[in-house]
Formats: structure tokens, C-alpha cells, sequence
């Protein structure tokens, strides 16, 4: 496949991999595509929880990993670029990991934990930025670490609100 910076629909559907990786389309927003996706990895999650109890969203997260991994591998090595914009199968996933350990939770909750999660995943501070920074390149290593840095992310994100609900709620 050729190497492109902006991929679109015939891409997206060019490979199984694409789908997932580019968040099933969401990675295709020209704008702000990793906050697009993050949107729909929410919308996503609470829509599935009313169908599948906390044990099979558990399965389906961590289910999601590997085959993030994969997805995330194959369309990076695709669009030959270590760590695409377009690629938010991690942020997808990263969100999930927040939204299982904090719900139930009413609508200002998950707000927060989204408005959290887009900041470490943003600006990248400390342990973020390590992971980002650690862990990039092409192959194997680089799909795990497009993953990587956001799981790092969502557990700072899970650090603050735990925090917040210790010490100030």
C-alpha cells in the first residue's frame, strides 16, 4: 500500500486492520481526529453497557489490546508513518479502560474523565511523555507503543479521579 499522510474512506476499508485502527472512521475527522475518537469510544462504550455486563465489557477491553496492537501495527507500517494521527484504536481503548473502573458514574463523571484523559493524552506530562517518547518506532514495538502512552494516560487519568474521590469527595 502506498504511504499516505491523510487517508480516506477506500483506505479505511482497504484492510480489517484500517477499520479498527482508524477507530471505524473516526480517525478520518480532519480535525482534532484523536479527540473525534476518544468521542466515539465513548459513545461506543455507553451504548455496548447496556447489553453486556461488567465482566464482558472487561473482556471486550482487554480483548481489545492485542487486536489493538495488531490493527495498530499493520495500519502504521501501512501509511508508513510510526505513529499516525489518524490512528485512534488507542485512544478508543484508552477511554474504555477509564470508563470500566468508573462507572457508574453520572454524565459531569465521565466528562471529567474524558476532559482528563484528552490532557494526559495531549501534553503528554511525565510518565506520558516517557511512554510516548520510549516506545515509538515502525513494527511490532511501534503498535504497542501507539498503544502504549494512551493506556499510561488513562492510568493517570484513573490516579487523579481515585485521588479526587479519596481525598476531596
Amino acid at each position: 500500500m502506498a504511504s499516505t499522510a491523510r487517508p480516506g474512506i477506500r483506505f479505511l476499508l482497504a484492510h480489517p486492520a484500517h477499520l479498527i485502527a482508524l477507530g471505524f472512521g473516526s480517525g478520518l475527522s480532519p480535525v482534532a481526529p484523536g479527540t473525534v475518537g476518544t468521542l466515539w469510544g465513548w459513545l461506543a462504550f455507553v451504548v455496548v453497557q447496556q447489553w453486556l455486563s461488567l465482566p464482558q465489557l472487561a473482556l471486550v477491553t482487554l480483548a481489545a489490546l492485542p487486536v489493538g496492537w495488531w490493527a495498530c501495527t499493520v495500519t502504521a507500517r501501512h501509511m508508513g508513518i510510526a505513529d499516525p494521527g489518524a490512528v485512534v484504536w488507542d485512544e478508543i481503548v484508552a477511554i474504555w479502560l477509564i470508563l470500566l473502573l468508573v462507572m457508574p458514574t453520572g454524565l459531569l463523571g465521565q466528562l471529567l474523565a474524558f476532559a482528563l484523559f484528552r490532557f494526559f493524552d495531549t501534553v503528554k506530562p511525565g510518565p506520558v511523555g516517557w511512554a510516548d517518547k520510549h516506545f515509538k518506532g515502525m513494527g511490532w514495538r511501534g503498535g504497542f507503543g501507539i498503544l502504549f502512552d494512551d493506556v499510561v494516560a488513562a492510568l493517570c487519568t484513573l490516579l487523579v479521579i481515585a485521588f479526587w474521590r479519596y481525598f476531596l469527595a
